[in-house]
C-alpha cells in the first residue's frame, strides 16, 4: 500500500465530516421530493393498520391542528433516508476504502447494490409479513373477531332468505334461515355473559326491532286478501307498541310485543307460517349474537396518525438494518476488525442478544411476531459469520488480498 494513503486523525475526521454532509444533502433533496407524494405514501404505510381495524372504524385521528402536517413531513424525511440508502452505502465504502488493497476496492459496486437490495428486502418483509399479523394481534381479540365474522355470515344469509321470501319462494327462504340458524348454534352464539347482560339487553332488543321490520317488509308482498291485510296491520301496530316500550326502556313489554307481532304475521299467511317462524327465530338469534359481540368488544381503538406512523417506520427501518447485518459483518471482516473465530466463539451470546433485541423491538408479546423478528436476525447473523469466514479463507489462498498495515 502506498504511503499516499496514510491519513492523520484530523484528515480522517475531515473525510468523515465531508461524507456525512453529502449523505445529509442527499437526504434533504430526496426528502423534499418525497414530500410531494407524502399523503399517498402515508396511505400505503398505514394500510396494515387500517386493514386490522373494524370495517366501520378504519380511520386514524389527529389530536392537534399541526399533527397532520408533522406526519407528512416525517414521511418525507424517512422516505429521503430510505431513498438515500445507496448514497449512504457508497459514502461508507468510500470512507473505509483507503484501508483496502486495490483488489478489494473492486467490491464497491457489489457492496452498494447488495446493501440497497438487502435494505429493500428487509423493509418489504416487515411490511408484508410482520405488520399485518402484528396489528391483527394488537387491535383484535380472537374471540370477538370470530364472533363478528359468524354474525356477518349469518346476517348475509338472513338477508338472502328475506329476498327469497319477498319474491314468493318461501320454502327456499325457510331453508336458508334453518342453515343460518344451525351455523350460529354450532359456532356457540349462546348466552351473553352474565356480567354484561344488563347493558347488552338494549342492544339485543334494538337489533330485534330492526329484524322484525325487515321481516314484515319482506312478508307483506302478496298479502292481498282483507284478512291478511288486517293481520299485517295488526302486526305493524304491535311492532309500533314494541318501539314505544323500548323507548321507555320497558324491555320486557317490548320483547313480548315483538313476539306477538311475529305471531300475527305468521297467522296472516298459514302456508308460510313455518318459514316465517323460522325467520323470526333467526332474527332473534342474530340479535342475541350482536349483544354478545358488543359485550365482548367493549373497547374500541382510537389510533393517532403520529403514533402509528412512528411505530411502522421504526419497524420497517429496523428490519432494513437487520437485513444489512451480513453485509456490515462482511465489511468489518474485510477491514480486519472482526474474525470468524471470534464470531463463532460468542455465537450463543449473539443469539441471546438477538432475542433480547427482538423482544424490545416487537410491540407484541406473542410468539409469532417475536419469531418473525428474531428469526431473520439470527439468520442474518449466521450469514454474516459465513461471509467473514469466506473472506478469511480467500485471504489465505491469495496472500495479495488482505489488510494493509498502513491503512486506515
Amino acid at each position: 500500500m502506498d504511503n499516499d494513503f496514510r491519513m492523520s486523525l484530523m484528515e480522517h475526521l475531515s473525510e468523515l465530516r465531508s461524507r456525512l454532509l453529502k449523505c445529509m444533502g442527499a437526504v434533504l433533496v430526496l426528502g423534499v421530493v418525497a414530500l410531494v407524494f407524502a399523503r399517498p405514501i402515508f396511505g400505503v404505510l398505514m394500510r396494515p393498520v387500517l386493514d386490522a381495524l373494524p370495517p366501520d372504524g378504519r380511520a386514524l385521528v389527529y389530536t392537534s391542528g399541526i399533527e397532520e402536517i408533522n406526519v407528512l413531513m416525517k414521511v418525507g424525511v424517512y422516505c429521503g433516508i430510505f431513498l438515500t440508502t445507496p448514497v449512504i452505502l457508497w459514502q461508507l465504502w468510500g470512507f473505509v476504502s483507503p484501508g483496502l488493497y486495490p483488489e478489494e476496492r473492486r467490491y464497491a459496486s457489489p457492496f452498494v447494490f447488495l446493501g440497497s437490495l438487502a435494505f429493500l428486502l428487509g423493509a418489504l418483509f416487515c411490511y408484508f409479513a410482520v405488520l399485518p399479523s402484528m396489528f391483527q394481534f394488537l387491535l383484535n381479540e380472537e374471540e370477538s373477531t370470530a364472533t363478528a365474522q359468524r354474525l356477518e355470515v349469518g346476517r348475509l344469509r338472513a338477508d338472502d332468505a328475506l329476498r327469497f321470501l319477498r319474491i314468493g319462494e318461501a320454502e327456499r327462504a325457510g331453508k336458508l334461515a334453518l342453515e343460518a340458524s344451525t351455523g350460529l348454534k354450532e359456532s356457540g352464539e349462546g348466552q351473553v355473559p352474565e356480567a354484561s347482560r344488563a347493558p347488552s339487553e338494549k342492544v339485543e332488543l334494538e337489533a330485534r326491532l330492526s329484524g322484525l321490520g325487515l321481516l314484515i317488509d319482506a312478508a307483506a308482498v302478496g298479502f292481498s286478501s282483507p284478512p291478511a291485510r288486517l293481520a299485517l296491520r295488526q302486526s305493524v301496530e304491535k311492532r309500533a307498541e314494541a318501539v314505544e316500550a323500548f323507548a321507555k326502556e320497558d324491555f320486557g313489554v317490548s320483547a313480548r310485543a315483538m313476539d306477538e307481532a311475529a305471531s300475527l304475521l305468521a297467522g296472516a299467511a298459514p302456508t308460510r307460517a313455518e318459514e316465517l317462524a323460522g325467520l323470526w327465530r333467526l332474527e332473534k338469534e342474530l340479535a342475541l349474537g350482536k349483544a354478545r359481540y358488543v359485550a365482548q368488544a367493549w373497547t374500541r381503538p382510537m389510533l393517532t396518525m403520529d403514533e402509528q406512523l412512528s411505530l411502522v417506520l421504526l419497524l420497517i427501518l429496523s428490519f432494513g438494518i437487520i437485513f444489512e447485518l451480513p453485509l456490515v459483518m462482511a465489511l468489518l471482516g474485510l477491514v480486519g476488525i472482526v474474525k470468524a473465530s471470534f464470531l463463532m466463539k460468542y455465537q450463543r451470546h449473539a443469539f441471546v442478544v438477538c432475542l433480547i433485541a427482538a423482544a424490545v423491538l416487537t410491540p407484541t408479546g406473542d410468539v409469532v411476531n417475536l419469531s418473525l423478528m428474531a428469526g431473520p436476525m439470527l439468520l442474518c447473523y449466521e450469514m454474516g459469520v459465513l461471509a467473514v469466514w469466506i473472506i478469511e479463507r480467500n485471504r489465505k489462498q491469495d496472500p495479495n488480498v488482505g489488510i494493509t498495515p498502513t491503512g486506515v
